[in-house]
């Protein structure tokens, strides 16, 4: 029973829902990838290379002669697929871009680490002073400790 409500602890902690949403937004991000490649990517570079379909470049290692990748496959002869793989490298390399891409983008617009305040305001004459200070520069007046700055500010 421990060993459940332990799982259930696990199973409820924010960066495991984080994840399951990451890795089911992945998938889907990477079907839309995949078809970029296939469907947009390749045909205009196919074409360029002589009207070549990367998808249906392969090795026969049987010996025997076939019309396609698919008659190869369903005759269960062994091949190597490289157009298949070149596919799959371009499929990588795009999906690292955009993610490299995303990233530079989050860490760009990420809210760097707050500061800690370098300076307070006096409550008496409203002028920037040290955070340290226990009198003002300014109007000279002694300043509060900051329990009683929050009672004269809210006043």
């Amino acid at each position: 029973m421990k060993t459940l409500n332990e799982f259930k602890k696990f199973l409820a902690r924010g960066n495991v829902i984080d994840l399951a949403v990451a890795v089911i937004i992945g998938a889907a991000f990477g079907q839309i990838v995949s078809s970029l490649v296939k469907d947009i990517v390749m045909p205009p570079i196919g074409l360029l290379l002589g009207k070549v379909d990367f998808s249906s470049l392969y090795i026969n290692l049987s010996g025997h002669a076939y019309d396609s990748l698919n008659a190869a496959q369903k005759a269960g002869a062994p091949t190597i697929n490289y157009g298949l793989f070149i596919n799959n490298v371009i499929n990588f390399l795009i999906v690292s871009f955009v993610i490299f891409m995303a990233i530079k983008v989050l860490n760009k617009t990420s809210l760097k680490k707050a500061k800690p305040a370098a300076t307070k305001t006096c409550p008496y004459c409203l002028s920037s002073i040290p955070i340290k200070a226990t009198k003002c520069a300014h109007c000279t007046a002694d300043l509060p400790d900051d329990a009683e700055q929050e009672q004269v500010s809210s006043h």
